[in-house]
């Protein structure tokens, strides 16, 4: 039986949950061979632009990026985080290797637009080698959102949104499922009701109506991304969906397959 290939993408609060290396390292037993875990570290990030004297700011979910917050972005998620995150799998059995998205170009991004969003980036191509090769030796990758600017000679990065990053990667891999892992239960209504299934069309009235915002509305929008470039499932949920398939919000193309979605795709 082929084993299901899986992105999971970790927000930063996810990342202070006692049980997440326990969780990535049983996820990676089950399927050795198929699972990328891409993170992403905001709250660390505006904790040290503050510290510096800075003050983040975001639009539409995505972070304003000076050419004086990349350095500060490299620290703290291909420093602090990705090696913290690395080390706490290894330490929980899984052979994790810590990566950015900058080395061997695994993303290269074109700027989504110097005058709105500063030094920030939209994934434009995926190195899958690398992953593959990594995979192949027996690795769990484990990423770090910063991509190398495709769109300029002299080495410079672009921050990547988490999100986007993972969705990328997962059409890259033909990936079965894309979890992007939130502090909520899923994609919550008006309510506060968790949804079980969220047709795009659904989701951009959420967006519309300011139900779904901020991080929320960047991750339906990668959501969209990965399921128009081919992935099998779009899930968003808690941790506890690294474990439990019928976990979280499963987000569709149409509300026709809405209605027909059953056990994961593969």
């Amino acid at each position: 039986m082929t084993m299901m290939t899986r992105v999971v993408k970790l927000g930063g609060r996810a990342q202070g949950a006692a049980e997440l290396p326990s969780l990535i390292a049983a996820a990676w037993k089950e399927a050795p061979g198929a699972l990328c875990v891409v993170h992403g570290g905001g709250d660390e990030i505006s904790a040290w632009q503050r510290t510096l004297g800075g003050e983040p700011k975001f639009t539409g979910g995505r972070r304003v990026t000076t050419a004086d917050d990349i350095a500060v972005i490299r620290m703290v998620l291909s420093g602090v985080v990705n090696k913290r995150l690395t080390s706490s799998f290894i330490a929980a059995g899984a052979p994790a290797v810590g990566i950015s998205g900058e080395d061997a170009s695994l993303i290269a991004a074109q700027p989504l637009g110097i005058a709105e969003f500063g030094h920030v980036g939209m994934p434009a191509k995926i190195n899958v080698g690398l992953i593959n090769t990594l995979w192949s030796a027996g690795y769990l990758p484990v990423v770090s959102p910063l991509g190398q600017n495709a769109a300029s000679q002299d080495g410079s990065a672009l921050n990547v949104n988490g999100d986007d990053a993972a969705a990328a990667i997962a059409v890259a891999l033909n990936a079965d499922e894309l979890l992007l892992i939130a502090d909520v239960e899923g994609v919550l209504d008006e309510s506060k009701q968790r949804i079980a299934r969220l047709s795009i069309d659904e989701a951009r009235v959420l967006i519309a109506s300011g139900v779904a915002a901020g991080g929320m509305a960047a991750k339906l929008e990668a959501a969209h991304a990965a399921l128009a470039g081919g992935v099998g499932r779009v899930r968003i949920a808690d941790l506890a969906a690294l474990t439990d398939p019928e976990r979280g919000t499963v987000v569709t193309l149409t509300a026709v397959a809405a209605d027909a979605v059953g056990g994961i795709h593969g």
